[in-house]
Formats: structure tokens, sequence, C-alpha cells
């Protein structure tokens, strides 16, 4: 797929990976639009120097996925491309001590949310006859990670969703893959978790959210990759 002029939507778009989706996806000439949850001046930001639209939305809620789609559509025309990357770590990492507020949080952000906003965006994609959906998963998907059970439970059923949507869309021409990747310089990690992280891989440092990016560009611009998941995580987890 060429870029230029394609019609995108991150999820999660006002920093770390997502930003730099939005960033990659507009230096090759798509029309973007990112949803953000409460982050408002960074989306401003963002909008502002990427030329992005920024769209408020809760991906854990129906109705807001439902008019947040809607307002994409309004705005830029049928979504041609999706990227979902929203998506929260949890605060407990432990099992005894995540409670089902902690489970149905991450699950309904991480999980739930790409099924809603797919759910909304498919059909745009089915009455274009064309459409790339990666979903961001994570190496706690493959290996279990370390932020919790919560977490890795949301990123392997992401996993699932990928290898399903690819065989039920691909009649369609709607190619559905995943990039799972290992530990990213964001600020939700401290320095500290950061160097720790680190050690654990062979590079022995970890991903830079451009380098996510770039591999999100890849399966967007291949035409025939699908049902796939993409590791970028430093030879930490070698299958």
């Amino acid at each position: 797929m060429k870029l230029e002029g394609k019609i995108a939507l991150v999820t999660g778009g006002s920093r770390g990976i997502g930003k730099a989706i939005v960033n990659a996806l507009s230096e090759k000439g798509a029309r973007v639009a990112f949803f953000y949850h409460s982050a408002e001046d960074r989306a401003k930001e963002v909008s502002s120097s990427m030329g992005a639209l920024a769209v408020k939305c809760d991906v854990s809620a129906a109705n807001s996925v439902r008019e947040g789609v809607s307002e994409v559509k309004e705005r830029l025309g049928n979504i041609q491309i999706l990227v979902n990357n929203a998506g929260v770590m949890g605060r407990n990492m432990k099992l005894l001590d995540i409670d089902e507020d902690d489970w149905d949080n991450v699950l309904s952000v991480n999980l739930k949310g790409a099924y809603l906003v797919s759910r909304e965006v498919v059909p745009q994609m089915i009455e274009s006859r064309e459409g790339k959906i990666v979903n961001i998963s994570s190496v706690a998907g493959k290996n279990g990670g370390t932020v919790g059970v919560h977490y890795a439970a949301s990123k392997s059923g992401l996993i699932g969703l990928t290898f399903a949507l690819a065989s039920e869309l691909a009649k369609y021409n709607i190619l559905v893959n995943a990039v799972a990747p290992g530990p990213v310089d964001t600020e939700l990690l401290s320095d500290e978790v950061k160097k720790r992280l680190a050690e654990l891989s062979v590079l022995k440092r970890i991903a830079t959210p451009e380098e996510i990016a770039h591999t999100v560009l890849y399966l967007i611009e291949n035409d025939y990759v699908t049902g796939e998941v993409v590791d970028v995580n430093g030879g930490r987890y070698m299958d």
C-alpha cells in the first residue's frame, strides 16, 4: 500500500510509540487522525507539529469509539489504515495484588479497545475494498513479561485477535498483523527500569519508539504479509 493520501487512525497517539507512528505515517504522506484519552495539551502539540487530527476518545467505551470514528470519517473520509496502539500497564503486577478493577481496566483498554475500534473501522475498509490493521502487542504476550498477568493476558489476546481477523477479513483485501515490542524508551519507564531491562536484551539496550514505528510502516506498506506477529525486542525473545 502506498501511503500518500491514505486515511489512517492511530489510537493512543499523543505520546510514546503512538506519537512516533503518527509522525511516521504523516511523513509518508498519509492523512492521519489519532485518538487520545486525557492528555489534551500533548494531543494539541502532536496535532500542530504533525498536521494530524486529534480526537478525544475512550477506546474502552463503545459509544465514545463510535463517535470518535464517525468524527474521523466526517473530517477525513473512510479509514484505510488502523493502528490499535492504545494501552495501559495497570497499577499492580502480582496476581494476588491485582483486583477486579485492575484486571478490567487493563483488559478493557488493551484488548476490548482494539475490538471496539476495529468493529467500527472495518466496515469502512470493506467499503473501500482495502485496509491495513496493525495491533501493538508486546513480548509479554508471548513470554509473560514482567508487568503482570493482566497485561500479559491482554497482549496475548491481541495476538489471537490478529490471527482471527487476518483469516476473516482477507477476502475483503484487509490485511491484519501485529508488532510485539520488548521494552521501549518512553516516559512510562523510569531510568532505573530502562537500565535493568536493557540488560535483558542481547543488544544491551531498549528500543526507541521510532524503531517500533518503522516496523509498523513495513507491515502497512507490504501487501503480502498478513496474520503475522513481528518481534522487535532486541533478541530478548527468540522462538
